[in-house]
């Protein structure tokens, strides 16, 4: 008989009015699930205790859902999870689950089941992507399946809130899993001063840096040395474009040089997100 493993991380999708306004319901995703499989699915469900709201969703838990889906193999996959992070568990899992032929759909909501909102319909789409063809990781959400590598989460509460962004073919990882090392996406912004930059890259084992435009920074031969001595450090810096497409193109402006002159990568049309799983990955 075929089964279906669901990954209830937490998120919207899974909470009800509570005193304090809304909180998880344990068995409330599992039940609205099986309600709606046909009778030949066996439902596998793997419930994180405690539930979470996505903000609280990092490496570890990313691990534990790779440990889920490597348990059940060639058993289709249901994340529902909340939106917030949603884009960074899609690129974790996309990324990290390159070849292993494996089908993951991830599934959250802007409103819990019950509530007449977008939960149940992204639900019933999950479970039919599920059932298709083809490896790969993907979210159902407002009658889209999305590629989830390259989400980007674009409205914080309209019903139709993500778009994917095309991203390069993704590379065999050089690890499966999420160590113990810190990263963080790091902004340039008109006037940011060197020391913050290097005080925050000190404490770091390498960055994404959200740069202007095409790949450019500011003229500043501090802020370019703060750059220079982490790589030199042994720290990777990944640079991506602040603008939401067209990546980065080296070589575009002047202004961009001293990036490259200082050892930072080109993450091109990579998203934040994608930029920072390449980090650990790659």
């Amino acid at each position: 008989m075929p089964r279906l493993l669901l990954i209830h991380t937490g998120g919207t999708i899974g909470m009800a009015p509570g005193p304090n306004g809304l909180a998880p319901v344990k068995g409330l995703v599992e039940s609205a699930l099986s309600a709606r499989l046909t009778d030949d699915i066996t439902l596998v469900a793997n419930v994180f205790n405690p539930l979470l709201d996505s903000a609280s969703v990092g490496p570890t838990h990313w691990n534990a859902m790779l440990e889920a889906i490597r348990a059940h193999p060639g058993v289709p996959t249901i994340i529902t999870h909340g939106t917030d992070t949603m884009s960074f568990t899609g690129a974790a899992l996309s990324q990290a689950l390159v070849g292993e032929g494996r089908r993951v759909i991830l599934c959250g909501s802007m409103v819990p089941l019950g509530e007449n909102g977008d939960a149940e319909g992204n639900l019933s789409l999950a479970i039919e992507a599920s059932q298709q063809e083809g490896e790969g990781v993907f979210l159902a959400f407002a009658g889209q399946l999305l590629r989830a590598e390259g989400l980007v989460k674009h409205h914080s509460h309209d019903p139709i809130s993500f778009r994917a962004l095309p991203q390069a073919p993704l590379p065999q990882p050089k690890s499966r899993t999420f160590d113990e090392r810190k990263f963080a996406i790091l902004t340039l912004s008109p006037g940011i001063a060197a020391d913050t930059l290097a005080a925050a890259l000190a404490t770091l084992d390498g960055a994404v840096l959200r740069v202007f435009g095409a790949g450019t920074v500011m003229a500043c031969p501090v802020v370019l040395k703060a750059f220079e001595d982490a790589v030199k450090a042994g720290k990777r810096i990944r640079a991506v474009s602040q603008c939401e497409g067209g990546g980065i193109i080296p070589g575009s402006y002047e202004a961009g040089a001293g990036l490259w002159e200082a050892g930072v990568e080109n993450g091109g049309d990579d998203t934040p997100e994608a930029a920072l799983i390449k980090l650990w990955l790659n």
